[in-house]
Formats: C-alpha cells, sequence, structure tokens
C-alpha cells in the first residue's frame, strides 16, 4: 500500500478543554496523596532559593508526569493539556520542574531516598504490594545494575559501561516473595562509566533497612547478585547468593567431586565473619566467592 496524500499536519495539541489525556492518574495520585508522599517530600526536602519552593507538589507533578509516560523535561506539559488542570491541581510548568531539578545536589538526592523508603513503608500499610502481613514467605532481595541509553554529548555523567553503550548505569535492589511481584526497594542512579559493584553494599543495605521498617521484618531474607557483584559485602543480616566467574580452583574442585560427597569450594575469611561455600544447599545460605579470594581445601573432607 502507497501513501498517496502528503500529511499537511506538521504537529499536533490536545488542547480540548473538557477532556483529559491521562484519566488514570486520578487513582494514581489519589494513593500517593493518601500514602503522604506531598508531605514528606515537603518535610525532606531542602533545596535552596526559590528553585526549591513548595517541594513537595513538585515532587508530586513529577511523579503524575511520569506516570502518565514523561520521559524529559518538556514532556512534563502532558499534565497541562486539556482538562488536565482540573483533576491534577498544581501541574507546574515544564521550565518551573527543571529549574527544581537543576538545583539538586548529590544530598538532596539522599533527601529524596529517605522519602521513597518512608512512602514505600506508608504503601506497604496500606495496600498488599509488598504481600498479606501473614503471609511467611521467604523474602528475596534482587541487586542488579542495568545501562539507559541515552543521547546528546552535554548529558551529565553519560559514559560507556560494560555494554558497549552510551548511558547511565542503574543500580537497583528488588524485593519479591513467592506471592508478590518485584517491588524496587532502593536505586542509584550511577555514571556510564562506573564499575558494577560501586556502591552496591550500602545500597543492599539501605534496602534491608527499609524493609526492616515494614512488614516483612522478621522474615528470612536471601540476598541475590550475580557475578559482576561478587566482591560486594554488607553487614546486614541476611543469606546470601552470589554467582562468581569460573576460576581454574573451582573447576578442578566441581570436577573432583561430582563423583563422590559435595566437598567445599572454598573458604573465605571476613573481618567480620567466616563461611563456606558448599555445591550443594547444605546450608540455608549457599555462598559463593569471587576468584581472587579462593583458597582451595583438600579433598579430604569428611
Amino acid at each position: 500500500m502507497r501513501l498517496l496524500h502528503t500529511p499537511t499536519v506538521a504537529s499536533a495539541v490536545f488542547d480540548e478543554p473538557n477532556l483529559v489525556s491521562a484519566a488514570g492518574l486520578v487513582p494514581v495520585m489519589a494513593l500517593a496523596r493518601r500514602a503522604g508522599l506531598g508531605e514528606l517530600a515537603q518535610a525532606r526536602l531542602s533545596v535552596p532559593s526559590d528553585k526549591g519552593a513548595n517541594a513537595g507538589a513538585k515532587i508530586c507533578s513529577l511523579v503524575a508526569g511520569m506516570a502518565a509516560g514523561a520521559d524529559s523535561i518538556e514532556d512534563m506539559g502532558v499534565l497541562r493539556h486539556g482538562a488536565m488542570g482540573k483533576i491534577i491541581g498544581g501541574g507546574h510548568a515544564p521550565s518551573t520542574l527543571g529549574s527544581f531539578l537543576r538545583a539538586f545536589t548529590f544530598g538532596h538526592v539522599r533527601q529524596l531516598d529517605a522519602v521513597a523508603s518512608r512512602f514505600l513503608r506508608s504503601l506497604a500499610a496500606q495496600t498488599a504490594l509488598l504481600g498479606a502481613h501473614d503471609d511467611r514467605h521467604l523474602v528475596m532481595v534482587d541487586i542488579d545494575d542495568t545501562v539507559v541509553e541515552v543521547h546528546g554529548y552535554k548529558k551529565q555523567g553519560a559514559g560507556f559501561g560494560y555494554s558497549g553503550v552510551r548511558g547511565l548505569n542503574a543500580l537497583l535492589a528488588t524485593v519479591s516473595t513467592a506471592t508478590i511481584a518485584p517491588v524496587v526497594a532502593a536505586q542509584r542512579l550511577r555514571k556510564g562509566s562506573c564499575g558494577s559493584p560501586r556502591g552496591a553494599a550500602r545500597l543492599v543495605s539501605e534496602a534491608l533497612a527499609a524493609l526492616g521498617r515494614t512488614h516483612l521484618a522478621g522474615r528470612g531474607v536471601l540476598v541475590r547478585a550475580d557475578s559482576a557483584l561478587c566482591r560486594t559485602r554488607h553487614n546486614a543480616e541476611s543469606d546470601r547468593t552470589v554467582t562468581c566467574p569460573v576460576a581454574p580452583a573451582l573447576r578442578a574442585v566441581t570436577s573432583a567431586s561430582a563423583t563422590r560427597r559435595a566437598a567445599p569450594l572454598a573458604e573465605f575469611v571476613a573481618p567480620r565473619r567466616s563461611r563456606v561455600a558448599t555445591i550443594t544447599g547444605a546450608d540455608n545460605g549457599v555462598e559463593t566467592i569471587p576468584s581472587n579470594a579462593f583458597k582451595p581445601l583438600t579433598l579430604e573432607y569428611p
């Protein structure tokens, strides 16, 4: 099929004053208000000058815009289309929100982390986001990073990481059980060229601390990570399963033990605690150790 007419419309604007383009924002923002998002942001954020005025309302506007599909400052104009102003009160102009975000320092990002942690606790108390209170399933905390591709030479922090794609590196800690889907409990946006383990131990500790303030406190926790994070160590109490790179010492032990009782892979002596990694799940927390930390043991293991 061939298009026979040249399009005459160069752009389209949603300007019908009696219609809204994202009516689904009504229940979403009602839940955010009930969970105290605006109040938490207003109380915790201390962005200086007039750029930080009404911080709670601006954070709510940013959340509403992202929920409506905005992925840039200009896209935040979706909150001012049509009759959106009648259902999302206090929608700020994209330029105002951009000035607000550009005034942020890393300290303000940490303040937002505190807001997110308390908001998660409030959501868990009012909804089934983290499952039922009487559910006793094991809690799994998965930590992994991903590279988000960006464009433009002036993008702050953009770089080439392990994927070969120019972008920013996002480190995520998600929480799940046998009955709930993964929920992001902690996150950190880093420069694109940083190594995967950077800041991972602190992020895991913060995620576990956030869970400790919800009804998931007291349950068994298993922290899972891949080989890129095999050197990550945290002091919080939890079982761990970490994938490690294949090393000659590891291959030799696993091959020799294939026809007999599982022998320990290695012994890792940490400043605070010693643990033995095993091939089978004989222990509650099965842990593998990075290749450069191997201290091979003999096969005369009883």
